[in-house]
C-alpha cells in the first residue's frame, strides 16, 4: 500500500507538471479550444502512461537491478533442497540413500538421494503430530523408517489417544508412497507400533526379516519383513544401529559404546569391539568389512575384517577429522559429526557429517582411495549470514560456518563452503554446544575478527575471536552477555554463573571455560528487544521501557584477546518520547546516526507480539549530542488486526538504504537511509523457486554494502534450509 501510494504521489506531480506547461504554451499561443481539447486528450494519454510505465517501472526495477541468489544449501528450493541434519542414513547396493531425520522445516524428514541429487521424498512425515526418526532401512522392495506419531485428537481416525505418542516402524514403496498392510494402524494403516515410551534406534533387513531395536524394552523384535508380524524377540542392552553381515549375523551398537555381534536368532557371538571412543554408525561394505564412524577425537570411519574375531584392517578419513591439519579447514577426508555411514556394491563410501549440536548435513560420496565423489549441503537451520567488512564481502560467515563468495558465479553457486568454525574437543564449554544461537554481527576490532551471535528471543549476545596459528578457522569463546530472563541459561548452563541478574562473561585466562571469576553481575529490566554490535565493537542493547538504550562501549581488548566489556562503564539512556516499545538499534559511529524501531504512541501494538520490529522506524542525526528529535519516522509493515497476517521481523541498515523484512511473506521493503521513504520491494526471485518461509528470528536480516556500491542482503530462509542473498545494485 505504502509503494502504491508512493507511486500515485508521482503520478500526481508529473500530471501536474505536464498540466501547468501546457496551460503555459495554451495561453501564450492563444490557441483555440479544438487545441486545448487534443492538448488535454494528450494530459490523459500521459497521465495513463505515467500510471502504466509506473506499475511497470516497479516491476522491472524489481527484475533488472536485483538479482537472488543463496548460499548453504545445495539446492535452492521447490521440489529439491538437502534436508536438516540426517540422523540416520542406509545405502542400497546401488547407490541410493535413503535417509531419516527428527525433523525438517519444509517436511522432507526422510528423503532419497542418488548420484548427488535428490530423487524422492519418504511422504507424509510431516505435520499432525508427526515427527521422523534416528532409524531407517531398505530392501528391494520397501523402505522402512523410525517415525513417532503423537496424538491430535481424531481417535476415529486411528491416531494416538491423549497424552500418547506412538513410537513406530512406518513402511513405504520404493518411491517413497506408504506402503500399508494388514494389520496396520494410522490413518493409512502404514504403521507398525513398536511401543510408547521411547523411539526406535535401529533397523536393518535380510532376506524377508526386519530387525528392529527398541531400546525402551532392551530387545531386538524381529518381523516379517511383508506381513509385518512379529516373529521373535531376544534381550539386548540398550540396542542402537544395526547392520547384518553375509552370514547373516547382526552387529549392533549398545550403550552408544560398543558393538556387539549376535547370530539371527538372537545368540550372542563372542565378537565384541570395546574399543571405539564413539560409535555412531555402522554398515557392511561390498567386502563384507565392518563399517563403523567412529564420532569421538578421531572423526573418522574404522574398517574391520570380521570373518573371525573382528581386526581392525583400516580407516577412513583424516585422523582427528576436521581439527586435522588447519582446524576447521573442511577437505573431502576431514569429518565432523558422524552421523551415517553406508557403501555400495562398488566399493564407494558415503558418510554423513551434522557437525555438533546439529549443525547441518553435509553428506559425501567418496571414492575407496577418498576422491571426492558428489557432495551435498543442507548446512543452515534458522540462521542468518554477515560478511566480513574487511573482505569486502568475500567472506561470510553463519553461526558455525564460513563460506567463501565469488560474485561473478551463477545465482546458487557463488558460494564455497570453507570451514567449519566449531570445535568441541578442545571448547566443550562453546555457547553454540548449550544454545540456539541464530544470527551472526562480523565485526573488525583493531584489524581482528570477531563473531557476535544472538538468538531468537534476544536473551543472549555471544562473542568469538580467532587465534589462527593455535586454532586455525575455529572461533574460540571469548564472552557473552546474558539477561535476567534466561531461565535455560540458570538450570543448565554454564557453570558458575550468578544466581540472578544479568552477567557478562569474559574468558579472563584464555582457555575457552566459564570459570569461577570471570562473570561481572548487574540487575536490569528483562524484556529485550534487541541487539547491535557497531563498528567500533560498542554493543547496544535495547529494553523494552522508558529508559530502554543501554550502550557498553569497548574497554579495548585483554592480553587473549578478548573485546572488555563491564556493567561500571555501561550507559543507560532515554528512549526517545515517540517510542512506547522499543525494539531494534542500530547506531553507526561514523556518522553519529541512530536508527531505532518500536510501536509508538500513534501506531500501538495488538497484543505482545515479542518477536517483531516494531511499527515505524526512525532515524536520529547527531545522536551523541543528545538530540533525540527525529530527522524521519515512517510507518513499515506491522499487525493492525491481531491476526498476525502482516509484520515486519527484522531491519539493517547499509549505505544509503535501511531494508526491512515481513515475517510471513519475506518481502523486503526498502527504505532511503535520508529521507525513510519506501522506494522499493524484493522479493525471492526464480532462483529459489519464488519462496520463502516465515523469519523467525529477530535479526533476519543483514545488508551489508560492497566497495563496487552493490548491495549484498542475507534473509534467514529456514523452510528450505538456507539463507537468501539479494544482489542490488547501487
Amino acid at each position: 500500500m505504502q509503494k502504491f501510494y508512493f507511486l500515485l504521489s508521482q503520478i500526481y506531480r508529473e500530471i501536474r507538471q505536464y498540466i501547468s506547461k501546457i496551460s503555459r504554451f495554451i495561453a501564450k499561443r492563444k490557441l483555440r479550444p479544438f487545441y486545448f481539447l487534443f492538448f488535454g486528450v494528450a494530459v490523459a494519454s500521459i497521465a495513463i502512461s505515467i500510471d502504466i510505465s509506473s506499475d511497470l517501472n516497479v516491476t522491472s526495477v524489481a527484475a533488472t537491478t536485483y538479482k537472488t541468489s543463496w548460499l548453504g544449501n545445495t539446492f535452492g528450493g521447490g521440489e529439491k533442497w538437502v534436508q536438516n541434519n540426517i540422523e540416520a542414513m542406509y545405502v542400497s547396493p546401488n547407490g541410493t540413500v535413503y535417509t531419516n531425520s527428527h525433523w525438517d522445516e519444509g517436511g522432507r524428514e526422510a528423503s532419497i538421494y542418488k548420484d548427488g541429487n535428490v530423487v524422492g521424498i519418504v511422504e507424509d512425515t510431516h505435520g499432525w503430530s508427526r515427527l521422523g526418526g534416528k532409524a531407517v532401512t531398505a530392501n528391494n522392495k520397501y523402505i522402512y523408517i523410525a517415525l513417532s506419531q503423537g496424538a491430535i485428537g481424531k481417535t476415529d481416525q486411528d491416531y494416538p489417544p491423549e497424552n500418547t505418542t506412538w513410537y513406530t516402524v512406518r513402511r513405504y514403496t520404493l518411491l517413497g508412497k506408504p506402503a500399508p498392510f494388514t494389520g496396520g494402524r494410522g490413518w493409512d494403516k502404514s504403521m507398525l507400533i513398536i511401543g510408547n515410551q521411547s523411539e526406535v534406534t535401529g533397523l536393518a533387513t535380510k532376506a524377508n526379516e526386519l530387525y528392529v531395536s527398541d531400546a525402551a524394552k532392551n530387545q531386538i523384535r524381529v518381523f516379517n519383513s511383508e506381513t509385518m508380524q512379529e516373529l521373535r524377540s531376544f534381550s539386548v542392552d540398550k540396542p542402537g544401529a544395526i547392520a547384518i553381515d553375509q552370514k547373516g549375523n547382526l552387529w549392533v551398537i549398545q550403550n552408544q559404546k560398543q558393538i556387539q555381534a549376535y547370530s539371527p536368532t538372537g545368540k550372542p557371538l563372542s565378537a565384541k569391539i570395546t574399543n571405539v571412543a564413539q560409535p555412531s554408525a555402522i554398515a557392511i561394505d561390498h567386502q563384507n568389512r565392518l563399517l563403523i564412524a567412529d564420532n569421538g577425537r578421531n572423526q573418522q570411519i574404522l574398517i574391520y575384517n570380521i570373518k573371525n574375531q573382528p581386526v581392525q584392517v583400516g580407516t577412513f578419513g583424516t585422523k582427528g577429522g576436521i581439527y586435522a591439519g588447519v582446524p576447521g579447514e573442511v577437505q573431502p577426508l576431514k569429518l565432523y559429526g558422524l552421523t551415517g555411514v553406508g557403501a555400495d556394491a562398488a566399493g564407494n563410501i558415503y558418510v554423513n557429517n551434522n557437525g555438533f549440536n546439529k549443525s547441518g548435513t553435509d553428506l559425501r560420496k567418496l571414492s575407496s582411495s577418498g576422491k571426492i565423489l558428489w557432495q551435498l549441503h543442507g548446512l543452515l537451520f534458522v540462521d542468518n549470514a554477515d560478511a566480513d567488512p574487511q573482505t569486502d564481502g568475500l567472506e561470510v560467515f553463519t553461526k558455525q560456518e564460513r563460506f567463501l563468495i565469488d560474485y561473478n558465479q551463477p545465482s546458487g553457486k557463488q558460494w564455497t563452503y570453507k570451514a567449519y568454525t566449531l570445535n568441541p574437543f578442545k571448547y566443550p564449554q562453546d555457547p553454540r554446544l548449550h544454545t540456539s544461537p541464530d544470527a551472526t554481527f562480523v565485526r573488525r576490532i583493531k584489524g581482528q575478527p570477531f563473531l557476535f551471535l544472538t538468538d531468537m528471543y534476544s536473551s543472549f549476545i555471544q562473542i568469538y575471536r580467532f587465534n589462527p596459528a593455535k586454532d586455525g578457522k575455529v572461533a574460540i569463546p571469548a564472552g557473552m552477555f546474558a539477561s535476567t530472563n534466561e531461565q535455560s541459561l540458570k538450570e543448565k548452563w554454564p557453570a558458575h554463573q550468578p544466581e540472578k541478574g544479568d552477567w557478562i562473561w569474559r574468558d579472563r585466562n584464555g582457555n575457552g571455560l566459564f570459570d569461577k571469576d570471570e562473570y561481572d553481575r548487574n540487575e536490569d529490566y528483562p524484556y529485550i528487544g534487541g541487539w547491535w554490535v557497531d563498528s567500533k565493537g560498542d554493543v547496544w542493547k535495547t529494553l523494552r521501557t522508558e529508559d530502554g538504550i543501554r550502550h557498553y562501549p569497548l574497554q579495548g581488548l585483554d592480553a587473549h584477546g578478548n573485546p572488555i566489556y563491564t556493567y561500571a562503564s555501561m550507559k543507560k539512556q532515554k528512549t526517545p518520547s515517540i517510542f512506547t516499545d522499543l525494539r531494534r538499534i542500530e547506531y553507526f559511529p561514523e556518522t553519529d546516526t541512530m536508527y531505532l524501531s518500536g510501536f509508538t504512541k500513534d501506531h500501538p501494538a495488538i497484543g505482545d507480539d515479542t518477536k517483531v520490529v516494531g511499527s515505524e522506524i526512525a532515524r536520529f542525526d547527531h545522536w551523541s549530542q543528545g538530540n533525540f528529535t527525529p530527522t524521519w519516522r515512517t510507518v513499515i509493515p506491522y499487525d493492525t488486526t491481531g491476526k498476525r497476517e502482516v509484520a515486519t521481523a527484522a531491519m539493517s541498515v547499509a549505505g544509503d538504504y535501511v531494508f526491512a523484512v515481513t515475517v510471513k511473506t519475506a518481502e523486503v521493503y526498502v527504505y532511503h537511509a535520508k529521507t525513510g521513504e519506501m522506494v522499493k520491494t524484493l522479493k525471492p526471485g526464480p532462483e529459489v523457486a519464488g519462496e520463502s518461509g516465515w523469519i523467525d528470528i529477530p535479526h533476519g536480516i543483514r545488508a551489508f554494502q560492497r566497495s563496487n556500491g552493490e548491495y549484498v542482503v542475507f534473509v534467514e530462509e529456514d523452510w528450505k534450509g538456507k539463507v537468501i542473498m539479494y544482489r542490488l545494485k547501487s
